[in-house]
């Protein structure tokens, strides 16, 4: 019972940081303007209910097809991958385990990091896109309202995400860690993306190092976040490269889709650590060549364990429940659509009955209570009506052929289920 009898099955299909490096899943990026070509796409060949997630640890198609294929290809159609590389990395669910894979994503079992919760804001927003466009179905619909009810309970009652665990406290956590000195360091932020915000917070937070610059492509958004963080000096566009070569530390968080910091950019005579936490990678690899430039990608940050990490693994079976939970829910839900109108022909077959004895009795018998025999049948109704649906939820029915004998005997047409 659920998906299976639909005329076309839900698939996920996709890359992530499982098999797929910083360089792949650079390729395999779909910009902000692709997603939403995508999704217009997906809807004008028939692709009904469809959402696009790409981030910096994955790239995935979530729609309703008759073949995996059909999303694999609007997948390389819109990024800079190839089916080749897509076949050497992939993940393709089906029906159940797609939906098991979405709930892992949205609960943070799947990320980089165990329960880093930034995926679910990109989760969300995959979702919100999706709406606005037109390219949910009521069954996609139901599931994500049930993983993002799922999330919002994993947050609220269990572990999973204490101690704020993200690229951008990994980032912060690797400073403190490897740098000398670091609270004398004068560090640099380029990007004021969500990634690049959380980072400034969390140095805030975790040191107290206030010799920090801020640079975005709009100067505008550097000043907007500054007037919530006046700690952060802010910086014009035009002086990239020279803030960069006045700094000890560099961290590279922006939305751009290329190389925005090249060797060119960087004075070869003074030490610097790049942090490039953008997805596709922000700095040119070539920069690592230089002798006193350390360059850190999202791969070799998210390796940063801690004590944390051990108590989020404890959590793990706990998570598992309240899936599992929302899980049934959902089967519920599907099993229900599809037998209601099963049960309502049914129902509406015993009233139109009831309404002729009714109307029988009334004119055979003196003083008949009209009341008291509609409250007796309608309790006798609901009662049979009752005893259906708990049949139909019994695990050794058939339900196929349940409805298919109600439907014969109380519809005038097959009921279509």
């Amino acid at each position: 019972m659920g998906l299976e009898n639909l005329p076309t099955k839900l698939y996920n299909v996709g890359l992530s940081y499982k098999k797929a490096d910083v360089k792949v899943r650079s390729a395999f990026s779909i910009s902000k303007k692709n997603q939403k070509l995508l999704l217009q796409d997906a809807v004008k060949n028939g692709i009904d209910g469809v959402l696009v997630l790409s981030t910096c640890n994955r790239t995935e198609i979530t729609g309703f097809a008759k073949h995996p294929f059909e999303l694999i290809s609007l997948l390389v159609k819109y990024s800079n991958g190839t089916v080749e590389d897509f076949i050497n990395v992939s993940n393709v669910y089906k029906n159940k385990d797609a939906i098991s894979h979405l709930f892992k994503i949205g609960t943070g079992l799947e990320s980089q990091i165990l329960g880093d919760y930034e995926i679910v804001g990109q989760l969300k927003e995959a979702y919100k896109l999706a709406k606005e466009l037109g390219t949910t179905n009521a069954y996609l619909e139901r599931i994500m309202n049930l993983v993002l009810q799922a999330s919002k309970e994993v947050k609220n009652k269990t572990k999973l995400s204490s101690g704020t665990t993200s690229v951008a406290y990994a980032a912060v956590q690797y400073i403190t860690q490897n740098v000398d000195d670091y609270e004398n360091k004068s560090i640099l932020v380029y990007g004021l993306g969500e990634i690049g915000k959380n980072t400034c917070k969390n140095i805030l937070e975790y040191t107290t190092n206030r010799n920090i610059t801020l640079i975005n492509r709009t100067t505008a958004k550097s000043l907007e976040f500054k007037n919530d963080h006046p700690d952060f000096d802010v910086a014009d566009f035009k002086l990239l490269s020279e803030k960069i070569n006045n700094s000890d530390i560099l961290i590279v968080s922006t939305g751009a889709n290329g190389i925005t910091v090249s060797k060119d950019t960087i004075n070869k005579e003074k030490e610097l650590l790049i942090l490039d936490l953008s997805m596709p990678e922000n700095v040119d690899v070539g920069v690592q060549k230089l002798d006193k430039v350390n360059l850190i990608n999202v791969d070799e940050l998210s390796k940063i364990t801690d004590e944390t990490l051990e108590i989020r693994k404890n959590e793990i079976p706990v998570v598992e429940k309240i899936i599992e939970k929302y899980k049934n829910e959902f089967n519920d839900w599907i099993s229900h659509r599809k037998y209601v109108p099963a049960v309502n022909a049914l129902k509406e077959s015993l009233q139109a009955i009831q309404q002729d004895e009714i109307d029988f009795h009334s004119k055979k018998i003196k003083d008949f209570n009209v009341e008291h025999a509609e409250f007796l049948t309608n309790r006798m109704i609901q009662k049979i009506t009752t005893q259906f649906v708990k049949h139909l939820k019994d695990e050794e029915t058939s339900v196929d052929q349940s409805i298919n004998v109600i439907s014969k005997i109380f519809c005038k047409e097959k009921t279509e289920v």
